[in-house]
């Protein structure tokens, strides 16, 4: 295919930063093109966040041009043909350009190249594969790029299957960008992801953990998810999520969106699995999540349809964060946690033993008496518990 149309970037706060005037002069005349989700968002007219670039020059070139003109580098990637400069208003990643040399689905040998074109027939996406020259902001398109974002049409570039055959971590990333770039499935794309959906249990669970969260943090990734289950492909990374759990996603999305709450990839995850706190410490285990998410996710699994009754004291034994997750989850309001913070219960033990009560079980006894009245009368304050106390200390038998 042809290169189209020329077309040009639209004005943008980042294309005209001095310090990547700089980086771009030291790497000289032709020898450095903005690429991939910078030019795309430009395009869309969405905020950019990071900034990569393409350049024929090999690394340690790159390296040397840009310590002339004191501008510091990171060796990221070097082996693969990355590195990283280090500039005010975000870091930029400096990528030789490259051409497959073999794949087994799971990791690219590559060669340097010196044609763009090559450089971008082996990315996966049309609309990933846009550079655009940093004096003059004419994007390349090799491959129709732009007319599939204008279409909101996420296609692989050449023979979806072949792609997929090079990386079967596309199948995911297909459906992440389906979710946040689509709005015409492209069939193709969708045979070849179920078509070779099981090759996704040869790829390290880090992998596929990361690209699942990734695709969960979007806005509303719900329908995304349900299509991911009626190709079969779901059902491979994570078969605990069935017809029931895919609703309740829905459910979810539609809540957070109604309460004014934050997308949260973990919340999501969780909506996904069935209310069994070792089904959730189990599918933590195998995606390789942190502890803390492994924690969360089983809290979030002993979720209860009472946990509504009372949001605060739900809060103050699981936590904010995850009480949050279960209120929205059995469908209740999470207002009353709004900016709030479980206090520290105003008595200590000694206080107790202060009062004429030796020091043992009975002082543990006592403090979680008081403890649990003091949160089921919405967090007193310390008159109040110092009445409790006294209450409980004088129903105490002589």
């Amino acid at each position: 295919m042809a290169e189209s149309t020329p077309t040009s970037l639209p004005a943008a706060e980042w294309t005209s930063r001095p310090q990547l005037a700089k980086l771009v002069e030291a790497l000289g005349p032709g020898n450095a093109r903005w690429v991939g989700g910078a030019v795309r968002d430009t395009l869309l007219g969405a905020p950019v966040h990071d900034i990569d670039a393409a350049t024929p020059l090999k690394p340690v070139e790159v390296i040397d041009r840009l310590d002339a003109v004191g501008i510091r580098t990171i060796p990221t990637g070097i082996d693969h043909g990355t590195v990283t400069a280090i500039v005010e208003g975000g870091n930029v990643e400096i990528t030789t350009l490259r051409h497959d040399v073999s794949t087994d689905g799971r990791r690219a040998t590559v060669a340097f190249a010196s044609d763009w074109k090559d450089d971008a027939a082996r990315r996966d996406f049309t609309i990933n594969a846009l550079y655009a020259d940093p004096h003059t902001l004419e994007v390349h398109d090799y491959f129709g790029g732009v007319a599939d974002l204008a279409a909101r049409r996420v296609r692989f570039i050449g023979d979806a299957r072949q792609r997929i055959r090079e990386d079967y971590l596309r199948i995911l990333r297909y459906f992440r960008f389906q979710s946040r770039f689509g709005s015409q499935l492209d069939a193709e794309a969708e045979e070849a992801c179920a078509e070779l959906a099981s090759s996704l249990k040869g790829l390290s669970r880090e992998r596929v953990g990361w690209e699942l969260q990734n695709l969960l943090a979007l806005p509303d990734p719900s329908a995304t998810v349900a299509r991911m289950r009626e190709l079969g492909v779901l059902q491979v990374i994570l078969p605990e999520a069935g017809k029931h759990e895919v609703e309740r996603l829905g459910q979810l999305v539609a809540a957070e969106t109604a309460h004014g709450v934050a997308p949260d990839a973990m919340r999501r995850l969780a909506a996904l699995l069935p209310a069994v706190p070792p089904v959730g410490e189990s599918v933590a285990a195998r995606l390789r999540l942190s502890r803390s998410q492994r924690e969360r996710l089983a809290c979030v699994a002993a979720r209860d349809m009472r946990d509504g009754d009372n949001p605060r004291a739900l809060a103050y034994a699981v936590g904010v964060p995850c009480a949050i997750d279960r209120l929205l989850m059995t469908g209740a309001d999470p207002a009353p946690l709004t900016g709030w913070e479980p206090p520290m219960l105003p008595l200590k033990g000694g206080e107790i033993v202060a009062s004429g009560v030796a020091a043992g079980p009975e002082v543990a006894r006592i403090l979680r008496s008081v403890e649990r009245q003091w949160v089921d009368e919405g967090f007193p304050d310390r008159a109040r518990v110092e009445a409790i106390l006294a209450e409980y200390l004088s129903a105490r038998p002589v």
